[in-house]
């Protein structure tokens, strides 16, 4: 009886931490789409602050989309996000599955020199990139600000160890019906990772969504901006009316948090038998 009552609370202990962290990552969430609904004549620098409006308000986001080409920004930043997305996929799986089946002579010396890129910060980089992107003619371009996350040193971190999971005996009957290296790679391995590859994918996705940086770097045609690059305009165009300003961030945000929703229960540990019938 004592055992279960130790048990009970410290369940109550870890739930009520978990409830607490949720509470404190969801405030500014609430408070930005608070901001954002919240009419021209409500102070949103009052205090007691008031997190709900007392006259919500969806005109933010009507003058928003209409002063500022945010339909042009949605379509960029959803290209740049999917074609990254499946580049990265398709690169780091290629790349990793060598990495972890295959044996040829300084397969770690390889793969510790990619995993040691990892400890490189972006912004020692960025400059030759941008030289590169600059000689290639990338400058101003979709590809420009998609090129340099096309392959990812944690994505082929990720995937080597995924491939290593996987028995040896489903790439031994794929040999055994005549797969090639690369049928067995995909008939094969490639099904028996799809946790590792949707985890992978929702990283690249919110990396590449959320990039501020490189864009800022390598465009200086409206055109081609992403939402980032529309949100930062904002400032200067409503002279820093946060309602504004918070209805562009909730416009940019919420791509995210549905691509997040619809694919985190593909997130689940699944018996790697599955990348074959029986």
């Amino acid at each position: 009886m004592t055992q279960q009552r130790s048990r009970f609370w410290q369940r109550v202990w870890i739930y009520s931490l978990l409830v607490a962290i949720a509470i404190v990552m969801l405030i500014p969430l609430v408070w930005l789409l608070s901001t954002s609904l919240k009419s021209p004549t409500e102070d949103i620098f009052q205090f007691p602050p008031q997190l709900f409006p007392s006259q919500p308000t969806f005109q933010n986001f009507v003058t928003v989309w209409n002063a500022n080409p945010f339909g042009r920004y949605l379509f960029n930043s959803t290209l740049v996000a999917v074609l990254t997305v499946g580049l990265n996929l398709l690169f780091c799986a290629l790349a990793a599955y060598p990495l972890a089946r295959l044996n040829f002579r300084g397969r770690e010396v390889f793969f510790t020199l990619i995993v040691a890129t990892i400890m490189i910060p972006f912004q020692i980089v960025m400059i030759p990139l941008y030289v590169l992107a600059v000689q290639l003619g990338l400058r101003n371009s979709y590809l420009g600000v998609i090129f340099p996350a096309i392959a990812s040193a944690f994505g082929i971190f990720l995937l080597r160890q995924a491939f290593q999971g996987v028995p040896k005996e489903l790439e031994e009957a794929g040999r055994m019906d005549g797969c090639s290296e690369l049928g067995i790679w995909w008939y094969v391995m490639i099904p028996a990772i799809r946790p590792a590859l949707v985890t992978l994918a929702i990283f690249v996705f919110i990396g590449s969504w959320s990039d501020f940086l490189w864009p800022l770097i390598v465009l200086d045609r409206p055109e081609y901006y992403t939402l980032p690059l529309g949100v930062a305009t904002l400032a200067g165009t409503f002279s820093l009316d946060w309602r504004l300003i918070a209805a562009g961030s909730v416009i940019s945000i919420a791509p995210i948090l549905l691509f997040f929703i619809a694919m985190q229960h593909y997130i689940v540990p699944t018996e790697s038998g599955s990348g074959v019938k029986g």
